[in-house]
């Protein structure tokens, strides 16, 4: 990707090279991310990042901040237009995976790297991505919650718990893709929510048999 350097500003340019922060991040680490190393990646001046960030730390939230855009973008948004209850957490689940599997990201899951990278450091970096991965299980636990309320899961479901495995599943199957089989690990974690959310399903023919 090559970007002139006299167009390195203004909002258009911004969210390219921080499009391609994200890349760089999953390759060399949230902490390895650079304005040096951005630079080089796109082809610009250093200098003409510097208009943007001014610290290897503002970058980085910066990206962390162009990878949640991402996630609502390509994750959120086509789920949340299936029908309030068990199919729109089923689209949730399929929808990440599916990104995933498009391999836009060369190095994986950013938020999974970044959230293994940090969650033994403190600062700012941290705490940012502690916030974001909060509304990420908030969310699952919303729509699974909203799934019992219209009915369509059991009253008794615990919905804090069934996020937490939802969450799991989508995390080792990223995981594992790195060393392992993609095809493999992604249908073990899709039939596996599957499974789940059938089982607890007041109408499993809501749900996909496969």
């Amino acid at each position: 990707m090559s970007v002139d350097g006299r167009l390195v500003r203004g909002e258009r340019t911004r969210r390219a090279v921080l499009d391609a922060a994200v890349v760089l991040a999953t390759e060399v680490g949230l902490d390895g991310l650079s304005l040096g190393q951005l630079a080089e990646r796109l082809g610009v001046s250093k200098s003409g990042l510097f208009a943007h960030w001014t610290s290897k730390e503002e970058l980085q939230l910066a990206t962390i901040d162009r990878a949640r855009e991402q996630w609502a973008e390509k994750i959120l948004a086509p789920a949340l237009h299936e029908p309030r209850g068990v199919r729109r957490l089923w689209a949730l689940h399929t929808s990440r995976l599916r990104f995933y599997e498009t391999e836009v990201l060369p190095g994986g899951c950013f938020f999974a790297n970044a959230e293994f990278e940090y969650n033994a450091r403190a600062g700012l970096v941290h705490d940012r991505l502690a916030v974001v991965f909060s509304e990420w299980l908030d969310l699952l636990e919303r729509l699974a919650r909203e799934a019992v309320e219209v009915g369509e899961l059991r009253d008794d479901v615990d919905v804090r718990r069934l996020a937490f495995e939802i969450e799991a599943l989508g995390l080792v199957a990223v995981l594992q893709s790195r060393l392992l089989s993609p095809a493999t690990a992604y249908d073990f974690a899709r039939r596996a929510v599957l499974d789940r959310l059938r089982a607890l399903c007041t109408d499993p023919s809501l749900l996909p048999e496969v």
